[in-house]
């Protein structure tokens, strides 16, 4: 039970971590390239597919990496769990309100503020990058290194 919640968790966080990744490496750029009208157009659809794919994600990484722990890995697995769950109540709290302006029908989507709606959500989005990267480095680390 264990080896499978720890790989599970590994899998999970990894998925999360490279899309989030590719997303602000190459599809917000690429977006951006385009223009704004375009780009602020193009967010909506990517958005609702990627919403789904990373929520599910992370709160698969954060649940097996519980489960992981409760079968007796150590309380490290635990932390890299939560720092990659903690995109979720970032993603809620923080993003959210920048996803709904850019979501809005009343959004002028050739508009300065479209512009910079979408470059905020670049930067925020980045946060959750860097959180997943930092869990996956420690359950990586954990599954090579730790003998628990």
């Amino acid at each position: 039970m264990r080896q499978v919640a720890e790989f599970i968790a590994v899998l999970a966080c990894a998925l999360f971590t490279g899309a989030a990744v590719y997303i602000n490496l190459v599809e917000h750029p690429a977006r951006m390239e385009c223009g704004v009208e375009i780009a602020a157009t193009e967010f909506s659809p990517s958005y609702r597919r990627a919403t789904v794919m990373q929520a599910t994600l992370a709160a698969v990484g954060l649940v097996s990496s519980i489960a992981a722990w409760l079968a007796g890995t150590t309380f490290w697995w635990l932390v890299a769990g939560a720092l990659l769950g903690s995109v979720i109540p970032f993603t809620l709290f923080v993003i959210l309100p920048t996803n709904k302006l850019l979501l809005s029908p009343t959004l002028d989507k050739q508009s300065v503020e479209a512009e910079r709606l979408l470059a905020r959500w670049g930067a925020l989005h980045a946060v959750r990058s860097v959180l997943s990267g930092v869990a996956l480095l420690l359950f990586l680390y954990l599954a090579i290194f730790g003998k628990q």
